[in-house]
């Protein structure tokens, strides 16, 4: 249970040792939760919902009112990290080869850490599962996180749920029990107090309330009394959850006289999943759309020490601005030189007098369509803000959103300050605006989409040997079709596995590897036999064939690979009965001499 008191800010402790906070600077707190919406708090008008503490902490910080995210996870959690918009850093989507956040980007952690921060990171990463990607390759001290976009799925043990799961401390698999948001903060907590004496960067990606949605009967069920659907109220009971360590989190900076002079920052990375069942502050649509329900989240911050609470802040902000707003509050002084797209909102935190000019927002969501189209298309599923107006550029026919290029005619404006919801489209009214706003969008994405490239694996490298590939990020026209066809034949064994692609792999030394090509396991630990055929490895002019032994569950072999960069390529022949060739699920490679 909670103990923190839900008294005012003046309930904070002054105590903390004032010389010693002097010369410090100040320790960061970040929490992000995944798929909670705007509407998701009790502070923002929904009647069921409990969040006390997060309510309380709403009333002690500055409230950014128009605060954006990207559509979806990874793209938002890559514009956080680098202050960079998702398409700059290789981020495109959130599967099938396009979460990857290229090593070269240099990350908040990063540059806390070079000015002595110890960065931890409990939770959700989600921007590359391999070397040079990890947290650990990024800045982060001790990272605790599960692999992918959840703690099921392909790339992580089978039958992992959010009770009980197996996570990865600092990347060694380990068996953990209880709740992963209670397991993430408790970790939190204790780098907290082992590094209390120190400055601290806290990173709590939470994977709540993202699906599936696992939590117990007994929190479900004052939800239920409501009245409220099934789905709602599991939603609900998980944020109760989260809101109870919460406050556990922030009792604890209480405890170590640490309140004062931390910056804590409580937001989320897109709108709600399931955004027809509940509620959402009169914001039109959600997660995965460019409609304000999908990418207006909350964005509370508090820092007692410098930061006025208790006041709303209602210029716009996005995602890429937390990376120079932290970089400024915390007197980073060697960051001139970072090419970042955000600005510091620090002088609209600080109470400055300033000359804040008006500035465009930019939003796109791609996902690769039918024909295996995945890089980002001009004028399709987009979106511009600026402080009084926004145009929204996306197919009516939901369908068509990944594929349609909306003109000059389709194109929708809105009025933000009278017409929140985007209920009234006064583009007709305003054609100047339109194409001015266009225009800009235009030149915005040709100028973020220049260098996009597929993002590497390194094979080979003593920091992560061996690799186990996995259709999460296998590229290509075939990879959404291998993606779906992992979980279809999860639940069904008399499915037929299909879908093709590639991985883009570097491999760092030459010498002898050892190939496992395989479907399995999957849930229950089930192996999936394969049938007579050919399996086959491409990778540059590497070619290799084996065949296959009927009913075995992979195929091994050995194979002199060169220092190469490239497409790796593997199928399977012989599995299905139209005769296509069909991609692994898995793919182990480690380097052996």
């Amino acid at each position: 249970m909670v103990s923190r008191s839900l008294s005012p800010l003046s309930r904070i402790s002054f105590s903390d040792s004032l010389d010693t906070q002097h010369r410090r600077p100040p320790n960061v707190v970040l929490v992000l939760t995944d798929d909670q919406g705007y509407g998701d708090l009790g502070c923002h008008g929904n009647k069921y919902i409990k969040t006390p503490y997060l309510d309380n902490f709403y009333q002690e910080s500055s409230r950014f009112t128009n605060f954006y995210s990207c559509p979806l996870c990874s793209p938002t959690r890559a514009s956080l990290l680098t202050g960079r918009y998702n398409y700059r850093t290789g981020v495109i989507d959130t599967w099938v080869g396009l979460a990857m956040m290229r090593s070269e980007e240099i990350t908040i952690a990063e540059k806390l850490k070079e000015a002595g921060y110890k960065t931890g990171i409990f939770g959700k990463w989600h921007l590359g599962d391999h070397y040079p990607l990890r947290p650990i390759d990024q800045g982060f001290d001790e990272s605790l996180i599960h692999k992918g976009a959840g703690i099921g799925g392909r790339t992580n043990p089978p039958d992992n749920h959010y009770y009980d799961p197996i996570l990865y401390h600092n990347e060694t698999p380990k068996k953990f029990y209880g709740y992963c948001t209670d397991i993430f903060f408790q970790a939190a907590i204790q780098f907290i107090e082992k590094h209390a004496k120190e400055p601290f960067f806290v990173y709590i990606p939470t994977n709540v309330p993202h699906v599936p949605l696992e939590i117990k009967e007994k929190e479900v069920f004052p939800y239920l009394k409501m009245g409220l659907d099934e789905i709602t109220a599991k939603h609900y009971a998980m944020l109760t959850n989260l809101d109870q360590n919460f406050g556990r989190l922030l009792s604890k900076l209480d405890e170590l006289d640490l309140s004062t002079n931390t910056i804590v920052i409580f937001t989320s990375d897109n709108g709600p999943a399931y955004r027809d069942l509940r509620y959402n502050a009169g914001l039109r649509e959600g997660k995965g759309s460019v409609y304000d329900g999908g990418i207006k989240v909350p964005f509370f911050i508090r820092w007692p020490k410098k930061i006025i609470g208790g006041k709303d802040i209602d210029r716009i902000a996005h995602f890429i601005d937390v990376f120079p707003t932290l970089i400024d509050l915390c007197d980073i002084s060697d960051s001139k030189d970072l090419s970042l797209d955000g600005i510091s909102l620090a002088p609209l935190l600080l109470a400055k007098k300033v000359n804040w000019p008006d500035r465009y927002l930019f939003f796109q969501q791609s996902r690769p369509d039918p024909n295996g189209v995945d890089r980002p298309r001009l004028f399709v599923h987009c979106a511009v803000r600026s402080q009084n107006y926004k145009i929204v550029m996306t197919s009516r026919d939901p369908k068509k959103r990944q594929t349609e290029a909306i003109g000059l005619e389709q194109t929708e404006l809105y009025d933000m300050l009278r017409d929140p919801g985007e209920t009234l489209n006064i583009a007709r009214s305003h054609p100047h605006l339109v194409r001015k706003m266009r225009l800009a969008y235009e030149k915005w994405f040709n100028n973020v989409t220049q260098n996009l490239s597929p993002v590497s694996i390194y094979l080979g490298s003593p920091l992560e040997n061996p690799v186990i590939l996995t259709n999460q990020d296998l590229y290509g026209p075939g990879a959404v079709a291998a993606y779906v066809s992992w979980g279809r034949l999860s639940r069904d064994p008399q499915a037929e596995p299909e879908g093709f692609g590639v991985w883009h792999v570097k491999t760092t030394r030459a010498g002898r590897y050892k190939i496992t090509l395989r479907f399995g396991p999957l849930s229950g630990g089930r192996e999936v036999p394969l049938k007579e055929g050919i399996a086959v490895f491409k990778l540059g002019k590497v070619y290799r064939e084996e065949k296959i032994k009927e009913g075995s569950p992979r195929v091994s072999f050995f194979i002199e690979l060169p220092q190469t960069e490239g497409a790796l390529e593997t199928y399977f022949t012989g599995q299905r009965k139209d005769g296509a060739k069909v991609t692994p699920f898995f793919v182990d490679i480690e380097f052996i001499e």
